[in-house]
C-alpha cells in the first residue's frame, strides 16, 4: 500500500507541474506585456470604414422658376478619401410622393417650370474604398413661377393685354400716345365730344395705368380747356371736348389738338413723357 501511495503522489505532482508550465505558458502568449498593446492599438488606428455622416446635406437658393440651386455635402468622418454623388428629387408641395429628376445629378440644379408648386431635395452619396453612404435634405420650399421680363406690377387684362403701373415706368421706358378716338367721330356743331386716349409702354407695348394726359387745342381756345386725366387699368383716359365759339364749322377743316401723356412728379419735358397732334375732321 505504501508503494501505491507514493507512486499515486509522483504521479499527482507531475500533473500539477504540467499543469502549471501550460498557465505560464498561456499567459505569456497572451499578454506579452508593452508590445501587444501597441500593436492592439495601431490596428484600431488604421482600421478601414466607410463614410460615416454626421450633419445632413442643405440646399441654398431661391425656389423660383429660373434659379439656381446648391447642395451642400454635409459633414462625414472617412477612413480614407470621399468622392460625393448628387441625386435630386421633385417633391409634392407637402414634402412627400418624391422622384427622381432625370438628369439631375451634379451639386446644382436650375428649377424648370415643372418644378412650380413642388418642393425639392437632395441626397448626397458620399464614397470611398471601403464603402458608401448618404443622406438626405431637408425640402425646399415650394418653387414659384418666375417674375415675368420687363416692367414690375403686370397685370394680365382678360383681352390678353398686359398692364403696367406708370409708377413702375422710369427710362428708358417711355410712354406712347399709341390711340386716339373720338365720339361721334367728326363734328358737325358744337356738342360735346368724347375722346379716348390710349397710352403705352413703347419698348413692351404693355398698356399703362395711371398716365396723366392732357389735351388742349391748336391753335389754343378752340375747345373748353379739360383737366388732365388719369389713364385705367385698361391705359385708356376718357376726356370730355367741349368745341368753342372760336371752332369755324366749316366742312373740310379740322379740329388739331396737343395730347401728352406723362408721369405725375415727373417734368413735363423730359422723363418718360410722351406727346402727339391728333385731329378730327368738320363735316
Amino acid at each position: 500500500m505504501s508503494l501505491n501511495r507514493r507512486f499515486l503522489g509522483v504521479a499527482g505532482v507531475t500533473g500539477l507541474l504540467i499543469a502549471v508550465v501550460t498557465l505560464f505558458a498561456t499567459l505569456g502568449g497572451a499578454a506579452s506585456g508593452p508590445a501587444a498593446a501597441n500593436a492592439a492599438t495601431v490596428n484600431a488606428s488604421t482600421a478601414q470604414y466607410a463614410p460615416t455622416n454626421t450633419g445632413s446635406p442643405a440646399i441654398s437658393g431661391t425656389a423660383q422658376e429660373g434659379s439656381t440651386l446648391t447642395a451642400s455635402n454635409g459633414s462625414w468622418t472617412s477612413s480614407s478619401t470621399v468622392t460625393y454623388a448628387y441625386a435630386w428629387q421633385r417633391c409634392d408641395a407637402n414634402g412627400a410622393n418624391c422622384a427622381a429628376i432625370s438628369g439631375a445629378t451634379k451639386s446644382t440644379y436650375v428649377l424648370a417650370s415643372a418644378d412650380i408648386g413642388k418642393t425639392l431635395r437632395v441626397t448626397v452619396t458620399a464614397s470611398n474604398a471601403d464603402g458608401s453612404s448618404s443622406s438626405t435634405s431637408a425640402q425646399t420650399a415650394a418653387v414659384t413661377a418666375k417674375a415675368p421680363a420687363g416692367p414690375a406690377g403686370q397685370v394680365k387684362l382678360a383681352d390678353g393685354k398686359t398692364s403696367v403701373p406708370v409708377t413702375s415706368l422710369a427710362p428708358p421706358y417711355r410712354l406712347v400716345v399709341a390711340g386716339v378716338k373720338f365720339s361721334p367721330a367728326t363734328i358737325t356743331s358744337r356738342q360735346p365730344i368724347q375722346m379716348q386716349v390710349q397710352v403705352t409702354e413703347a419698348s413692351t407695348g404693355f398698356v399703362v395705368s395711371g398716365a396723366l394726359v392732357y389735351v388742349t387745342a391748336v391753335p389754343f381756345g378752340r375747345i373748353t380747356q379739360p383737366a388732365e386725366v388719369q389713364t385705367n387699368q385698361e391705359g385708356i383716359a376718357t376726356i370730355p371736348i367741349q368745341p368753342t365759339a372760336r371752332l369755324p364749322l366749316q366742312k373740310g377743316y379740322l379740329l388739331t389738338m396737343f395730347v401728352r401723356a406723362r408721369k405725375a412728379g415727373d417734368n413735363v419735358l423730359s422723363g418718360i413723357s410722351s406727346r402727339r397732334l391728333v385731329s378730327l375732321r368738320i363735316s
